[in-house]
């Protein structure tokens, strides 16, 4: 799994890339969870980048409420970004979409 970062209008914008499935969760989690520490020292929002998400298991999913339930204990608040089709109806039928914020690109995420 690929991850990069920026800085972007007072947010961090994390770029996972691959497939989030048994062999790539825990790597996930552990980025996520770094990411979401960084963002609470620079007193920023996360939006996480999903295009380049291919597909998410159940870990993926566990490795997000691990991530969402360290955000709310710093006042972090995390945004998904341009999930795909697949990974969009993932979060839907497991009402994540209920639980973050779900955006279409970024740029829709940075103004929220």
């Amino acid at each position: 799994m690929d991850w990069t970062e920026e800085a972007r209008d007072g947010a961090i914008v994390a770029a996972p890339a691959g497939r989030v499935d048994e062999s790539t969760a825990a790597a996930f989690g552990t980025q996520l969870e770094g990411v979401v520490e960084r963002s609470a020292a620079a007193g920023a929002r996360l939006i996480v980048d999903f295009a380049g998400i291919e597909y998410m298991s159940s870990r993926g999913l566990r490795a997000l409420t691990l991530a969402k339930r360290k955000a709310d204990a710093a006042g972090v608040r995390i945004l998904l970004a341009q999930p795909n089709e697949i990974v969009r109806e993932i979060l839907a039928i497991s009402r994540y979409d209920k639980l973050f914020g779900v955006t279409d690109t970024v740029e829709a995420a940075l103004t929220a």
